[in-house]
C-alpha cells in the first residue's frame, strides 16, 4: 500500500513539474519565439553596457554624476545571435540596486522596460536587471542578469 501511494505522489508531482514548465514557456524552445539569452542597455541609439547570458559577464558598465540622472536607458532583452527578443504582453523589467543610498534606478511607468539611474552620493553599487514574468510586482523571474557595476562621481563644476 505505501509502495502504491508513494508511486502515486511521484506521478501527481511529475505532472505538476510538467504543468509548471509548460505555463511558464520553459519547454523546447520555439525558433519563432526566442528566449532572452543577454541584455543591452541603450542610450539615445547606443549601447553603453551589455550583458553575455553564456558568460554570465558585462562588457560596460553604468555612470552618473551626484544630483544627476542618465538620459533614459532603454532595456533591451536580446537573444544569442544579439537580436531584440519579442517579448509577450505579461513581462516586464524589474532593477535591483544593491545600495540605493548611492544610486536608484526609476522607471517611468512600473514595470516599462527602461528608465533613469539617479546618482545620491559619491560610489560604486551594483545593479541587476531581471525580465520578470506575470503581473508587475507579482511576478517570477525568467531571465536575471549578473550584476553591472554603477559609478556615482561627486559633480565637478
Amino acid at each position: 500500500m505505501k509502495s502504491l501511494i508513494g508511486s502515486n505522489l511521484a506521478r501527481v508531482a511529475a505532472m505538476v513539474f510538467a504543468l509548471a514548465l509548460v505555463a511558464c514557456g520553459t519547454t523546447d524552445p520555439d525558433p519563432d519565439h526566442p528566449e532572452a539569452e543577454g541584455v543591452e542597455l541603450v542610450v539615445s541609439g547606443r549601447v553603453i553596457a551589455s550583458y553575455d547570458g553564456d558568460t554570465q559577464k558585462w562588457e560596460g558598465e553604468l555612470e552618473v554624476d551626484v544630483g544627476e540622472e542618465t538620459a533614459h536607458i532603454t532595456v533591451r532583452f536580446v537573444d544569442h545571435d544579439g537580436e531584440a527578443v519579442e517579448l509577450e504582453d505579461d513581462t516586464y523589467l524589474e532593477v535591483d540596486i544593491k545600495d540605493e543610498s548611492i544610486a536608484e534606478f526609476e522607471q517611468d511607468e512600473p514595470g516599462e522596460f527602461g528608465g533613469h539611474l539617479h546618482g545620491k552620493s559619491e560610489g560604486e553599487t551594483d545593479v541587476t536587471f531581471k525580465l520578470m514574468h506575470g503581473e508587475v510586482g507579482k511576478g517570477h523571474a525568467d531571465f536575471v542578469t549578473q550584476p553591472v557595476h554603477a559609478h556615482v562621481h561627486e559633480h565637478e563644476d
